[in-house]
Formats: structure tokens, C-alpha cells, sequence
């Protein structure tokens, strides 16, 4: 793979996976596996979403319950992942996301691993979500 010209290279860095946003039907088994098998805690429960949020490290676990079966095709059990960045330059991030043909889906601040902070969704080529995620601004 050819040198990433200077138009090529982010104007941030990888930090870490911030956290996963998981889609059931049956949350209740799926946070007792996550806390009981893997270890994770319990971190909050924000109900009027039916989220619950499960340390695990660093990072979190966001487990939200849904009504829909999630067999159906093009049904996806993962909502979202977020990926931790910095410096969070919010000019120089959209120049950069516009260069490659993103546009940014959400913006705004949310709860994360580190607590709130800056955050943008976009889509990568097979559609999937991604929050990308600055410091914590609290």
C-alpha cells in the first residue's frame, strides 16, 4: 500500500474503542452474560431508552433492549461502535471526513467511556455506524 498523501491523513488519532451499542430482544440475558461470564459491571440503566451501560475496562457496553426479532435480514443486532479520538479538531475533522466523501449523520455530545464529550456519527462502506468520539468535556 502506497504513503497516505498529507490530504490522506487524519488530523486525530486512534485512542481505543470507546464503546459497542448492542440491539436484543432479551437484554436480560444478555447483560447477565456479560457481567457473569466476561465480568463486566454495571455502570448505569437509563430506562425511558432501555440502555444499560456495562463497564468493561475502559471501555463500555451499552446494551439496549428492542422489540423488533432482529433474525429478519438486513437487521442488524449492532447499533453502533465508537472509537475514542484526539485531538478533536471539529473544523479539521469535517475537512477530512468531506475529502473522503462522508458527511456526518449526528453531531452533538454524549456519554461515553470517559464521560461526555464531543461526538459524530457516520456510515463506513458496508453501512455501518460509527461514532467517532473526543475527550471528555465534564
Amino acid at each position: 500500500m502506497p504513503p497516505l498523501s498529507d490530504t490522506q491523513i487524519p488530523p486525530f488519532s486512534l485512542k481505543g474503542l470507546d464503546h459497542i451499542v448492542l440491539r436484543t430482544p432479551d437484554a436480560a440475558a444478555l447483560i447477565e452474560f456479560y457481567v457473569t461470564v466476561l465480568g463486566a459491571v454495571v455502570e448505569r440503566e437509563i430506562p425511558q431508552f432501555k440502555i444499560v451501560q456495562l463497564r468493561a475496562g475502559r471501555s463500555l457496553i451499552d446494551i439496549i433492549g428492542v422489540e423488533e426479532v432482529l433474525a429478519a435480514p438486513n437487521v442488524r443486532n449492532i447499533d453502533h461502535f465508537c472509537l475514542r479520538i484526539e485531538p478533536w479538531d471539529e473544523g479539521a475533522l469535517m475537512d477530512h471526513l468531506r475529502q473522503h466523501g462522508l458527511t456526518v449523520e449526528e453531531s452533538g455530545i454524549r456519554y461515553g467511556a470517559e464521560g461526555n464529550g464531543p461526538s459524530i456519527y457516520i456510515k463506513d462502506p458496508e453501512s455501518n455506524v460509527v461514532e467517532l468520539k473526543g475527550p471528555p468535556s465534564d
